[in-house]
């Protein structure tokens, strides 16, 4: 007999699902170890929140959908963050929850909550499994629904009751059958080839503006990446020389190192182009809304978007709706036989080397200097020395933290594509283990760095241990300012009223000693104070390629309040 844990187990299996990220507990335990048995690795977290984080960075990173599970009530609460910021990162997930027995609902069953109405803010497709016969096609569709137009969220609801109902194994063969022709189709995300293709007519509308514009610039984002855009975008400057900007994670897809990068000349390309082709990245707040006084005023924007309403929303001069990777095959295939390019001498690209070799400079000087107590430059520039001697594949490196994470994009450059994890659109904190893990449970050979403020860190430290229990080759590094921003910020005349004596909102406990939280599972800790501490930490480490924390103190008034976004706050 086959029940409905082994039949969600090996449905997923079926379409082509290889790890799963979850917390178990009532009623789901027996369906975790049924996915193990059916060939699919479960990642086992402390907290929902983490496993839902991992199961997002796993679906960016393989293009399948991400898989995580929670207990009924509680743990999809929980998982609603992880569910959540899948979402507006547009990222393929599956949340899969328990929930109440169907005939005890409303009566106060345990954990119960509608579990349904909780998640669809965030999903793009949700069902409940009201029998054991419901799973196969239930799984079918919420892996089409994830990874189908833009990627997003998907959930599926398992009653306790369904769980432990059973067929006859003849049964379940026959309902998994229906999935054999499934396989193919979601692989090549739901869509042939020409429906993510643009109409010619609009991509020659593109080309021409590209060729008659005096400052064009090329931005690219996650879209991109996740469609495996690199390949046409460096064949797209290659020919064109066109300069461009990547978004934070579309970082890699060209070389942080190519001479047309104009990351660090970013006020001024934004502020002065003239068309801008924007590839896979929304005009958000992370590109200040494509608007005024960041933008000209008179830019004409070329935005490639799988989604027709995104276009819509942002109302470009130019809209064309599919695929990053494919568009930009027709762009170039257009360009081919009638090619242009901007001359080494073009007044746009000396404006943009002349603005970012002047920044660089300024910048290569703060890094030369050894600052005790810790700045975020000095230990950031041990990290992207160690980082760069490490052979290809080159480390996934994964950042969060207010300061840890603005002062570090700047710093360590990327030159691979999808090797950096960050925030993210939503700027979401406490994601760093999760998308650690997640990087090297689904590129095990790759060595993980989660570059970590104490703040972030501290929403999901406790996952070292999942970090040590699975032997994964994640090296965490911890920028420990004793707080969030950093230590007592505070003015003296806010120091005021009956718990003025308390810390301040922003404070943790000074010289806190992360390294031996991960000494406390087996893995190997490093508390570093010096240059040459950190040097010694990072170097070892990296050779060693097991489970390690570098605790690095920093001077608690090293960085900003709130980093780069202060003026919100």
């Amino acid at each position: 007999m086959v029940d409905g844990n082994m039949m969600a187990a090996r449905a997923l299996a079926k379409v082509g699902l290889e790890h799963m990220y979850g917390v178990v507990g009532i009623p789901v335990t027996s369906l975790a170890t049924c996915a193990m048995k059916a060939g699919i690795r479960f990642i086992a977290f402390h907290n929902e929140q983490a496993a839902g984080y991992a199961a997002g960075a796993a679906g960016y990173l393989t293009g399948k959908p991400g898989v995580f599970l929670t207990v009924s009530g509680p743990g999809c609460v929980h998982g609603l963050a992880g569910l959540s910021n899948a979402m507006i990162n547009t990222w393929p997930v599956i949340m899969i929850s328990g929930s109440s027995v169907q005939a005890d609902i409303g009566r106060g069953d345990f954990q119960e909550l509608d579990q349904i109405e909780a998640v669809k803010p965030f999903v793009k497709y949700a069902a409940k499994a009201k029998t054991v016969k419901d799973i196969p096609s239930i799984v079918a569709k919420a892996v089409a629904a994830a990874v189908g137009g833009r990627p997003g969220g998907a959930y599926i609801d398992l009653p306790s009751d369904v769980l432990h109902e059973v067929i006859s194994e003849e049964e379940a063969k026959k309902l998994l059958e229906s999935l054999e022709t499934f396989v193919p189709t979601w692989a090549q995300q739901s869509h042939k080839v020409q429906e993510l293709a643009a109409p010619l007519r609009d991509i020659e509308k593109a080309v021409s503006l590209l060729r008659t514009a005096q400052r064009p610039l090329l931005v690219f984002g996650k879209g991109a990446a996740y469609a495996r855009a690199e390949g046409p975008l460096n064949d797209f400057i290659k020919v064109t020389r066109i300069p461009f900007l990547p978004t934070p994670m579309g970082k890699g897809l060209i070389s942080d190192a190519h001479p047309l990068c104009a990351a660090a000349a970013r006020s001024l390309a934004i502020g002065q182009c003239d068309v801008a082709l924007v590839v896979g990245a929304r005009l958000n707040w992370v590109l200040h809304f494509g608007e005024p006084p960041r933008w000209s005023k008179d830019v004409k924007f070329i935005l490639i978007d799988v989604c027709k309403e995104e276009i819509e929303i942002r109302k470009p001069e130019l809209g064309l709706v599919g695929d990053a990777r494919i568009i930009l095959q027709q762009i170039n295939a257009e360009i081919k036989d009638n090619p242009f390019a901007l001359g080494d001498k073009h007044p746009w690209l000396e404006a943009i080397r002349d603005k970012a070799s002047k920044n660089v400079e300024r910048v290569q000087e703060s890094l030369k200097k050894d600052v005790v107590p810790f700045n975020f430059l000095t230990p950031l520039r041990i990290i992207k020395d160690a980082l760069a001697e490490v052979v290809s594949p080159s480390p996934i490196l994964v950042s969060e933290g207010a300061n840890t994470m603005d002062v570090g994009r700047s710093v360590l450059p990327q030159t691979e594509p999808r090797t950096r994890l960050d925030a993210g659109t939503w700027g979401t904190m406490g994601v760093g283990l999760g998308y650690a893990i997640a990087a090297a449970s689904v590129c095990p050979e790759t060595l993980v760095v989660a570059v970590e403020g104490d703040s972030a860190f501290g929403f999901s430290g406790l996952e070292v241990e999942t970090i040590v229990r699975y032997g994964f080759p994640i090296i965490v590094i911890v920028f420990n300012n004793g707080g969030v921003y950093g230590g007592d910020r505070r003015n003296p005349e806010d120091i005021e009223g009956p718990h003025k004596a308390d810390p301040a909102p922003t404070s943790f406990v000074p010289d806190a000693k992360y390294h031996a939280l991960m000494e406390a599972f087996g893995g190997k800790g490093y508390c570093a104070t010096t240059p040459q501490e950190l040097q010694d930490a990072v170097k070892e480490s990296f050779a060693a390629r097991k489970p390690a924390l570098i605790n690095v103190i920093l001077d608690p008034f090293a960085g900003s309040e709130s980093g780069r976004m202060h003026h919100r706050n």
